[in-house]
């Protein structure tokens, strides 16, 4: 079956705007929040840091669907200073982890340690890239 030109543009126009109005029908996702925490510990506390760390790090990952990545890394050069790169599925799962009792743990167990806290807020460049 050949179709006629205008029946065929029609077809093409009336495909398209329905591909419009379905993109445009679906709810924009949340934005994921990716933060990096820039930390300096004293150096005489670090072992005991380190282990309150884990243990937060080790339960956020296990218990809140909403936190997608927490990895610390410790520089060579200075152990003391580190950086952890935080990977919530969007702003809502961020504040729900602020609030869980094992980050209340590790943050009043550390305030002591920490001498200095840099939070920086950042804008992924490929947001739904999968670390693996």
């Amino acid at each position: 079956m050949k179709l006629s030109q205008p029946l065929l543009k029609a077809s093409l126009l009336v495909s398209l705007a329905l591909a419009v109005v379905s993109w445009q029908a679906k709810p924009a996702a949340a934005p994921q929040k990716v933060r990096l925490s820039r930390i300096v510990v004293d150096s005489t506390q670090l072992a005991s840091y380190k282990a309150l760390l884990k243990e937060e790090i080790e339960a956020s990952i296990r218990k809140e669907p909403g936190v997608l990545t927490l990895y610390a890394v410790f520089e060579k050069q200075r152990p003391n200073h580190l950086t952890i790169l935080e990977m919530y599925a969007d702003e809502a799962a961020y504040q729900a982890h602020v609030k869980t009792p094992h980050f209340l743990k590790y943050k009043q167990g550390t305030l002591g340690m920490v001498t200095a806290l840099e939070l920086i807020d950042t804008d992924p460049l490929i947001p739904e890239l999968k670390i693996k």
